[in-house]
């Protein structure tokens, strides 16, 4: 199974907040089998969070934003 994450927040960004959590959730899932294809960081506006789901390159069974 593959997987995309995508991170939502202008405090990563511009570096104010280091994403830890697609770190872990990435070795996380890699233990049980899960392939992440791809993580994307993003504003936090709808515009770009639309987009970015627009833009998936697979259809992909599981999204975790």
């Amino acid at each position: 199974m593959q997987v995309e994450l995508i991170t939502i927040g202008d405090e990563i960004l511009i570096g104010q907040t280091i994403d830890t959590n697609s770190a872990w959730m990435g070795k996380t899932l890699n233990a049980i089998g899960v392939k992440v294809s791809q993580i994307t960081s993003i504003k936090d506006e709808r515009e770009a969070i639309v987009d970015a789901l627009q833009k998936q390159k697979l259809p992909m069974q599981n999204l975790f934003l």
